[in-house]
């Protein structure tokens, strides 16, 4: 297709594409590129419609201060569940995404998963409609195929740049790849709340109010159908290894990369400390719905700002921490970062009896921003040491190792959830409760861990 070769550079008789001595790799600009602007679009689009729709349902799953007021039986928080519903995909078909990713070219795993993402969202709009039959469960399974629709995006996303553009773009390309993301995950979920609103009395319970969300879906839907027009700008790229055989150490944790983890415990050690993050960022979300929502009595707009802003306050960290460890030491960015999740999380925990929640509205939001930046200062030099680490010949894999193990704690924050959700509400405490637990977990891992460099 010469539609996909940037119409700045390429001409009716030019070759298809090669990963080296393209023309129009090395030609054009980042931004100039078509392709690249297909491919970043077609991202943002997938990230938008994965935190729109997660955040609808989460909203959903959170029983509202308007509805227990008004009597109406709203049942338990069904967060956790939701979380691991999105999740599972990642850990169980992460290794085989990964594999198919160099099996077959990467643009046709892109535009695939974006097909793919417009039967999710349709079958999503239908699965509104019936929540008064089928309860939750058909939501359930839109969701799952949302994570496994999201699991074989994720290689041919992250692994099509080295591929697409010349080693000189890579590093602006990634920069503009991860502020795009963080721009549509915080508007996404920002945008969520409000649209809820728009679209549902407060007081309605959430098996009634997820039908009159099936209008949202046809938004979802659009979006869906626009990131996969633009993933049809992207080039066609060679396939990484035709000749490349399935093996059942793909499916886990390979042979390699077990036995470097046995012998390199700083390695072990680091792989582990980025679980914890992942497991408190996905505790964090929970949390912040249910503070919102349950305790605070706010609207489902409020409610999703507050979680918008801990996105925003990572994007922050993550630049200052960023800065700070080309200045100063890692160790001593990773202690404020663990520290400073301590102390945020005590103070979004506090209650004052028949006074509700001590910091409030207004005092959560600059203290959610604050625990979003020390959330990154503490996995950005995890993340960097993890990269750094392992042999030249194993850092692919150990990549790849980390996001499996990574969604399996995010997987565990829902089970923890739910765990702390039945516990909270047989002891009557208030929802910040959740808060204190995260900072009792988190102690152990302030006091002990140490980033080692040798």
């Amino acid at each position: 297709m010469k539609s996909d070769i940037p119409a700045t550079t390429a001409s009716i008789g030019d070759p298809p594409t090669d990963r080296r001595g393209d023309p129009a790799k090395t030609a054009a600009t980042t931004l100039a590129d078509r392709s690249f602007v297909g491919f970043l679009t077609t991202q943002f689009f997938g990230a938008f419609n994965d935190n729109l729709f997660k955040q609808l349902l989460l909203l959903l799953a959170v029983p509202s201060a308007a509805a227990i007021a008004a009597g109406q039986s709203q049942g338990p928080d069904l967060q956790g569940i939701a979380t691991v519903v999105f999740g599972i995909p990642f850990v169980i078909f992460g290794g085989l995404a990964g594999f198919i990713a160099d099996k077959i070219s990467k643009r046709t795993i892109i535009v695939a998963s974006k097909v793919g993402e417009i039967l999710v969202m349709s079958l999503g709009l239908i699965a509104f409609l019936a929540t008064p039959w089928v309860g939750f469960y058909g939501l359930w399974v839109v969701l799952f195929l949302m994570g496994l629709q999201s699991t074989f995006f994720g290689p041919g996303k992250y692994g099509i740049l080295p591929e697409m553009l010349d080693e000189q773009q890579l590093p602006r390309a990634n920069g503009l790849v991860l502020m795009t993301t963080f721009v549509a995950i915080i508007i996404g979920t920002a945008v969520a709340g409000p649209l809820k609103d728009a679209l549902v009395d407060p007081a309605v319970p959430g098996v009634q109010a997820a039908q009159k969300l099936w209008m949202a879906s046809f938004i979802c839907i659009g979006i869906a159908v626009a990131g996969t027009l633009c993933s049809l700008f992207v080039r066609r790229v060679p396939v990484a290894d035709r000749e490349l055989k399935l093996k059942t150490e793909y499916l886990w944790v390979p042979r390699p990369m077990r036995r470097l983890l046995a012998v390199d415990r700083p390695l072990l050690m680091a792989l582990l400390a980025s679980c914890v993050f992942w497991l408190i960022a996905g505790l964090t979300l929970q949390a912040v719905n249910s503070l919102g929502k349950t305790q605070l009595g706010l609207t489902d707009t409020k409610t999703s700002l507050m979680v918008s802003l801990i996105s925003v306050g990572i994007a922050a960290g993550g630049v200052a921490a960023g800065w700070l460890t080309r200045r100063t030491s890692g160790s001593f960015v990773l202690h404020a970062g663990m520290w400073g999740v301590v102390a945020f999380c005590v103070l979004l925990s506090i209650s004052i009896p028949g006074r509700g929640h001590w910091l409030g509205f207004g005092g959560s939001i600059p203290v959610l921003i604050l625990l979003g930046g020390a959330a990154a200062f503490f996995a950005i030099p995890i993340q960097v040491f993890l990269q750094a680490r392992p042999p030249e010949q194993l850092k692919g894999r150990m990549i790849a190792v980390m996001n499996q193990a990574n969604f399996f704690a995010i997987v565990m924050s829902g089970v923890l959830y739910q765990i702390l959700d039945l516990i909270i509400n047989a002891l009557d405490w208030p929802r910040s409760a959740v808060f204190a637990a995260m900072a009792i977990l988190f102690v152990p891992v302030a006091i002990f861990y140490r980033l080692e460099n040798h």
